[in-house]
Protein backbone atom coordinates (compact mmCIF):
# COMPACT_ATOMS: atom_id res chain seq x y z
CA UNK A 1 0.00 0.00 0.00
CA UNK A 2 1.25 3.67 -0.38
CA UNK A 3 -0.27 6.47 1.07
CA UNK A 4 -2.70 9.21 0.01
CA UNK A 5 -3.63 12.26 1.50
CA UNK A 6 -6.17 9.95 4.27
CA UNK A 7 -7.00 7.21 2.16
CA UNK A 8 -4.97 3.87 1.10
CA UNK A 9 -4.24 2.40 -2.52
CA UNK A 10 -3.86 -1.20 -3.25
CA UNK A 11 -2.43 -2.67 -5.72
CA UNK A 12 -4.18 -4.79 -7.55
CA UNK A 13 -2.63 -7.77 -9.99
CA UNK A 14 -3.42 -7.79 -13.93
CA UNK A 15 -6.45 -10.25 -14.90
CA UNK A 16 -9.37 -10.75 -17.18
CA UNK A 17 -12.75 -10.89 -16.08
CA UNK A 18 -16.34 -11.31 -17.54
CA UNK A 19 -18.69 -8.68 -17.38
CA UNK A 20 -22.71 -9.34 -17.66
CA UNK A 21 -25.41 -7.16 -18.35
CA UNK A 22 -28.67 -8.82 -17.08
CA UNK A 23 -31.06 -6.23 -18.81
CA UNK A 24 -29.64 -7.31 -22.46
CA UNK A 25 -28.04 -10.83 -21.34
CA UNK A 26 -25.12 -9.26 -22.95
CA UNK A 27 -21.36 -10.53 -21.45
CA UNK A 28 -18.08 -9.24 -22.29
CA UNK A 29 -14.27 -10.19 -21.12
CA UNK A 30 -11.90 -8.16 -20.48
CA UNK A 31 -8.27 -7.86 -19.54
CA UNK A 32 -6.62 -5.78 -17.17
CA UNK A 33 -3.06 -4.56 -16.59
CA UNK A 34 -1.85 -4.06 -12.75
CA UNK A 35 -3.48 -0.87 -11.24
CA UNK A 36 -3.84 0.69 -8.09
CA UNK A 37 -7.13 0.96 -5.81
CA UNK A 38 -8.20 2.82 -3.10
CA UNK A 39 -8.74 0.51 0.47
CA UNK A 40 -12.17 2.29 0.61
CA UNK A 41 -14.59 4.97 -0.68
CA UNK A 42 -13.38 8.71 -0.96
CA UNK A 43 -14.27 9.86 2.84
CA UNK A 44 -15.43 13.45 3.71
CA UNK A 45 -12.93 14.35 5.49
CA UNK A 46 -10.49 13.78 2.60
CA UNK A 47 -13.28 14.87 0.16
CA UNK A 48 -12.80 18.35 2.15
CA UNK A 49 -9.56 18.70 2.86
CA UNK A 50 -9.21 18.90 -1.12
CA UNK A 51 -12.34 20.57 -2.23
CA UNK A 52 -13.05 22.73 0.98
CA UNK A 53 -16.65 21.87 0.52
CA UNK A 54 -19.23 19.09 2.51
CA UNK A 55 -22.14 18.17 0.20
CA UNK A 56 -23.06 14.79 1.89
CA UNK A 57 -26.67 14.98 3.68
CA UNK A 58 -25.07 12.84 6.87
CA UNK A 59 -22.02 14.82 8.15
CA UNK A 60 -18.65 12.43 9.55
CA UNK A 61 -15.25 12.52 8.47
CA UNK A 62 -15.18 9.02 8.13
CA UNK A 63 -18.31 8.28 6.37
CA UNK A 64 -17.78 8.37 2.53
CA UNK A 65 -18.81 11.40 0.94
CA UNK A 66 -21.72 11.13 -0.85
CA UNK A 67 -24.79 13.45 -3.06
CA UNK A 68 -21.77 13.87 -5.40
CA UNK A 69 -21.46 13.58 -9.36
CA UNK A 70 -19.55 11.81 -11.85
CA UNK A 71 -18.62 15.51 -12.59
CA UNK A 72 -17.98 16.26 -8.68
CA UNK A 73 -15.88 12.95 -8.92
CA UNK A 74 -13.62 13.35 -11.90
CA UNK A 75 -13.04 17.30 -10.86
CA UNK A 76 -12.19 15.63 -7.44
CA UNK A 77 -9.21 13.17 -8.85
CA UNK A 78 -8.28 16.13 -11.21
CA UNK A 79 -7.61 18.27 -8.04
CA UNK A 80 -6.17 16.05 -5.89
CA UNK A 81 -3.81 14.70 -8.89
CA UNK A 82 -2.19 18.37 -8.49
CA UNK A 83 -2.04 18.43 -5.06
CA UNK A 84 0.15 15.75 -4.69
CA UNK A 85 1.89 16.60 -8.14
CA UNK A 86 0.85 13.70 -10.37
CA UNK A 87 -0.52 14.25 -13.82
CA UNK A 88 -4.29 15.08 -13.87
CA UNK A 89 -6.03 11.80 -15.69
CA UNK A 90 -9.06 13.88 -17.07
CA UNK A 91 -8.83 16.81 -19.68
CA UNK A 92 -12.31 18.73 -19.18
CA UNK A 93 -13.73 20.95 -21.84
CA UNK A 94 -14.28 24.47 -20.94
CA UNK A 95 -18.15 24.61 -21.24
CA UNK A 96 -18.31 21.58 -18.69
CA UNK A 97 -19.85 19.35 -21.20
CA UNK A 98 -17.17 16.69 -21.93
CA UNK A 99 -14.49 14.85 -20.60
CA UNK A 100 -11.20 12.76 -21.72
CA UNK A 101 -8.96 10.20 -20.04
CA UNK A 102 -5.26 10.69 -20.66
CA UNK A 103 -4.25 7.11 -20.40
CA UNK A 104 -0.68 8.01 -19.99
CA UNK A 105 -1.27 9.89 -16.93
CA UNK A 106 -0.28 9.19 -13.52
CA UNK A 107 -3.05 10.79 -11.65
CA UNK A 108 -5.88 9.72 -9.41
CA UNK A 109 -9.21 8.28 -11.58
CA UNK A 110 -12.22 6.84 -11.39
CA UNK A 111 -11.95 2.68 -12.12
CA UNK A 112 -12.96 1.32 -15.38
CA UNK A 113 -16.21 -0.64 -14.29
CA UNK A 114 -14.30 -3.94 -15.19
CA UNK A 115 -11.28 -2.85 -13.18
CA UNK A 116 -13.89 -2.16 -10.00
CA UNK A 117 -15.65 -5.99 -10.59
CA UNK A 118 -12.08 -7.20 -10.48
CA UNK A 119 -10.82 -6.08 -7.40
CA UNK A 120 -14.25 -6.68 -6.15
CA UNK A 121 -14.19 -9.98 -6.49
CA UNK A 122 -10.48 -10.41 -5.82
CA UNK A 123 -10.22 -13.98 -6.83
CA UNK A 124 -13.81 -15.39 -5.99
CA UNK A 125 -16.47 -16.57 -8.13
CA UNK A 126 -19.53 -15.95 -6.40
CA UNK A 127 -22.25 -13.11 -5.74
CA UNK A 128 -20.16 -12.11 -2.85
CA UNK A 129 -16.20 -12.51 -1.71
CA UNK A 130 -18.17 -13.39 2.04
CA UNK A 131 -21.49 -13.69 3.55
CA UNK A 132 -22.97 -10.53 2.99
CA UNK A 133 -23.63 -9.52 6.37
CA UNK A 134 -19.67 -9.57 7.10
CA UNK A 135 -18.98 -7.58 4.44
CA UNK A 136 -21.48 -4.55 3.37
CA UNK A 137 -23.72 -2.29 5.36
CA UNK A 138 -27.40 -2.52 2.77
CA UNK A 139 -31.06 -2.15 3.89
CA UNK A 140 -30.81 -5.66 5.72
CA UNK A 141 -28.13 -4.32 8.34
CA UNK A 142 -27.68 -0.53 8.00
CA UNK A 143 -30.85 0.99 9.86
CA UNK A 144 -31.01 3.01 6.79
CA UNK A 145 -27.96 5.09 7.37
CA UNK A 146 -24.98 5.59 6.09
CA UNK A 147 -21.30 4.05 8.39
CA UNK A 148 -17.84 4.61 8.56
CA UNK A 149 -16.07 3.25 5.66
CA UNK A 150 -13.50 0.09 7.06
CA UNK A 151 -16.13 -0.93 9.48
CA UNK A 152 -17.22 -4.37 7.86
CA UNK A 153 -14.34 -7.28 7.08
CA UNK A 154 -12.17 -6.56 3.65
CA UNK A 155 -12.06 -8.48 0.37
CA UNK A 156 -8.75 -10.71 0.20
CA UNK A 157 -7.14 -7.82 -1.50
CA UNK A 158 -7.61 -5.78 1.19
CA UNK A 159 -10.62 -3.90 -0.24
CA UNK A 160 -13.39 -2.17 2.38
CA UNK A 161 -16.90 -1.61 1.39
CA UNK A 162 -16.58 -2.67 -2.08
CA UNK A 163 -20.16 -3.64 -1.95
CA UNK A 164 -22.61 -1.61 0.19
CA UNK A 165 -22.38 1.75 2.13
CA UNK A 166 -22.33 3.83 -1.24
CA UNK A 167 -22.40 3.03 -4.98
CA UNK A 168 -19.33 3.58 -6.32
CA UNK A 169 -19.21 5.99 -9.84
CA UNK A 170 -17.20 4.55 -12.44
CA UNK A 171 -15.35 6.24 -15.38
CA UNK A 172 -17.85 4.11 -18.02
CA UNK A 173 -20.73 5.22 -20.17
CA UNK A 174 -23.48 2.62 -19.23
CA UNK A 175 -25.20 2.21 -23.16
CA UNK A 176 -24.43 5.31 -24.97
CA UNK A 177 -27.03 3.81 -27.71
CA UNK A 178 -30.24 3.81 -24.66
CA UNK A 179 -28.54 5.82 -22.22
CA UNK A 180 -26.81 8.67 -23.84
CA UNK A 181 -24.21 9.97 -21.04
CA UNK A 182 -24.97 8.04 -18.43
CA UNK A 183 -22.42 6.41 -16.45
CA UNK A 184 -21.89 2.86 -14.79
CA UNK A 185 -22.79 2.82 -10.87
CA UNK A 186 -21.18 -0.36 -8.74
CA UNK A 187 -21.66 -2.15 -5.38
CA UNK A 188 -24.80 -1.28 -3.96
CA UNK A 189 -25.02 1.06 -0.85
CA UNK A 190 -26.66 1.27 2.41
CA UNK A 191 -30.38 1.28 1.32
CA UNK A 192 -30.54 -1.27 -1.27
CA UNK A 193 -31.40 -4.51 -0.58
CA UNK A 194 -29.57 -7.98 -1.26
CA UNK A 195 -30.36 -8.32 -4.79
CA UNK A 196 -28.39 -5.27 -5.56
CA UNK A 197 -25.74 -6.00 -3.52
CA UNK A 198 -23.58 -8.22 -5.41
CA UNK A 199 -19.84 -8.43 -7.54
CA UNK A 200 -21.66 -8.20 -10.56
CA UNK A 201 -24.98 -5.96 -10.17
CA UNK A 202 -24.61 -2.74 -12.49
CA UNK A 203 -26.71 0.89 -12.21
CA UNK A 204 -26.78 3.50 -14.02
CA UNK A 205 -27.12 7.60 -13.62
CA UNK A 206 -26.78 10.61 -15.26
CA UNK A 207 -23.48 12.23 -14.53
CA UNK A 208 -25.29 15.13 -13.10
CA UNK A 209 -26.92 13.06 -10.69
CA UNK A 210 -26.31 13.46 -6.43
CA UNK A 211 -28.09 11.62 -3.65
CA UNK A 212 -27.20 10.39 -0.59
CA UNK A 213 -25.99 6.98 -0.90
CA UNK A 214 -23.67 7.45 -4.67
CA UNK A 215 -20.44 8.12 -3.99
CA UNK A 216 -16.43 6.68 -5.48
CA UNK A 217 -12.89 5.45 -4.74
CA UNK A 218 -9.95 6.32 -6.31
CA UNK A 219 -7.60 4.17 -8.86
CA UNK A 220 -4.23 4.82 -10.42
CA UNK A 221 -2.94 3.55 -13.58
CA UNK A 222 0.86 2.02 -12.91
CA UNK A 223 3.53 4.71 -15.05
Amino acid sequence: MDGIAGNEMVAIPSGRVTLTDRRSNRSWSIGLAPYRLAAHPVTQGLYARVTGERPSAAQGERFPVESVSWWDAVRFCNALSRQEGFTPAYRLRADGDGAEWDGSADGYRLPTEAEWEHACRAGTTGPHYAPLDEIAWYRGNSRESIHPVGGKRPNPWGLHDMIGNVWDWCWDVYDAEVYGSYRVLRGGGWFDEHWSCRASARRRSHPTFQVDDVGFRLARSYG
